[in-house]
């Protein structure tokens, strides 16, 4: 019984090619458009999906565990931000943030040998590079001792643009700022940018907090990086500490942002932006099985005589209505399996050409499939019916 089955089956499935490679240039057209349709779905999904992680990625790279503050002055009187802030007693109120960096921000020329950039003067502590997660491309970052003194971290931008490809800045050369010589102890690797944290890594000169007085007449705290401890509950603990804050900042306004959340929100913002992609090429794939429609509706018609044939040596309703079926579908799966392919080699020339990491979104292949060859079911069902409806003495009378 299987035998007959198998034999049966293996049978309708050559019919269904042999049928399909007659219509010749009709079949080739409705096959490019499900393959543009699936394409379509595979390729777009793959894009958003690889579009979201890459926006995700620059949140990932300052880390879910970071804390960024800032201080909106919310008083009439415009309350100022002190010049220093007591990290000692952040500490013993919320021991499970481990690092705390306040920092105050100038701007200006920067000179070495002749050579002058301006550059983002960041006045900080030695927290800061644990809080940023900065790496160091030779020499050390700031330390606790380093307060009075006049030391400097360079970013990697203003490193470059400081020295020459014969005379680079090195450890321990002198940079003029203001009035004031700072001695360099630590060049910085080039380092991706931060949303949140408004320091420019490489475009920045790292002093001491303290030192920002030899620059600024009046240096103020304008923002704070926190970095907690890990499996912490962020949202409960930028809670604590905007409250700590303002009891330490009367009239200042606090406001703590966290990465996790921006992420969570571009991850919604991203699953919207996929089903409307998706919607993009079910479109298009709807297109396609119009086009299968209309290419077996042509064939139902063209064969009605052989329809009558088959239908006087035996053949069932059901028998007529699967072979036109089975057509249809096989169509739609070949179109299916090469718009797979072409849609996945699109999508990874897409991430390649935009500088992303090209990742399979594992949802891709089976709808863009699977969407494919309901399509084609759908599409092909009622040239099937119609075929499987004729009578048989009427198709025999069709020449």
């Amino acid at each position: 019984m299987s035998l007959k089955v198998e034999q049966s089956a293996s049978q309708l499935l050559h019919e269904a090619f042999v049928s399909l490679r007659t219509l010749g240039k009709r079949s080739i057209l409705a096959l490019l458009g499900i393959i543009i349709g699936s394409s379509s779905v595979v390729a777009l999904i793959n894009i958003g999906h690889n579009a979201a992680k890459d926006a995700a990625a620059i949140f990932q790279d300052m880390g879910t565990d970071t804390l960024a503050v800032q201080f909106p002055d919310t008083s009439a009187g415009r309350t100022p931000m002190p010049a220093t802030l007591d990290t000692q007693a952040l500490h013993q109120a919320l021991p499970t943030i481990l690092h705390i960096a306040p920092i105050a921000l100038f701007s200006g020329p920067v000179v070495f040998q002749g050579r002058s950039t301006n550059a983002n003067l960041v006045g900080s502590t030695a927290s800061l590079a644990n809080a940023m997660r900065l790496q160091l491309q030779e020499g050390r970052f700031l330390s606790e001792f380093d307060a009075t003194q006049t030391y400097a971290v360079v970013g990697a931008q203003v490193a470059q643009a400081l020295g020459k490809p014969h005379a680079p800045l090195r450890l321990g050369d002198r940079i003029r700022i203001n009035d004031y010589l700072f001695q360099v102890i630590g060049i910085l690797r080039n380092q991706p940018a931060a949303v949140l944290i408004p320091v420019q890594t490489n475009e920045s000169l790292f002093i001491p907090l303290e030192g920002m007085r030899r620059i600024s007449s009046s240096p103020q705290i304008s923002n704070l990086i926190a970095r907690a401890a890990p499996a912490q509950d962020m949202g409960t603990l930028a809670a604590a500490l905007g409250t700590q804050l303002k009891h330490m900042l009367p009239g200042r306004g606090v406001e703590v942002q966290i990465p996790q959340k921006i992420i969570d929100g571009m991850t919604r913002q991203s699953r919207t932006f996929g089903y409307l992609l998706m919607a993009l090429g079910g479109i298009s794939l709807v297109g396609g099985g119009v086009g299968v429609m209309n290419v077996m509706l042509m064939n139902v018609s063209e064969r009605r005589r052989e329809i009558g044939i088959r239908m006087a040596l035996g053949a069932r309703r059901r028998d007529i209505r699967n072979l036109f079926l089975l057509e249809a579908v096989t169509l739609t799966a070949v179109g299916a399996m090469s718009g797979a392919v072409l849609g996945m080699a699109a999508a990874y020339t897409y991430a390649r050409v935009s500088g992303w990491e090209f990742s399979l979104a594992s949802a891709s292949l089976p709808l863009g499939i699977g969407s494919t060859l309901l399509i084609g079911l759908f599409f092909g069902l009622y040239p099937a019916i119609s075929a499987s409806r004729l009578q048989p003495v009427e198709a025999l009378r069709d020449e």
